[in-house]
């Protein structure tokens, strides 16, 4: 028999019905990053492709205006 897994991850970002994802919201941001501040992917972090794309172009916004670090160090 085949059962449907139920222990899926849902994206925070979608169940918190949130409309665009903030450059200036770093605290959030940071935690898309790893240790050596790369963008984490999605399967890891759980969150949808609308919104990991959203996170990507955001942490690249942020890093531009030195709010965030190109590299961990």
């Amino acid at each position: 028999m085949i059962t449907k897994n139920t222990n899926s991850k849902q994206c925070h970002l979608c169940v918190n019905n949130a409309k665009s994802v903030d450059y200036k919201d770093v605290e959030m941001l940071k935690g898309h990053l790893d240790t050596h501040a790369r963008i984490v992917k999605h399967r890891r972090s759980s969150t949808c492709s609308k919104h990991q794309r959203a996170v990507a172009t955001a942490v690249k916004r942020a890093r531009f205006l030195a709010l965030l670090p190109y590299l961990a160090g």
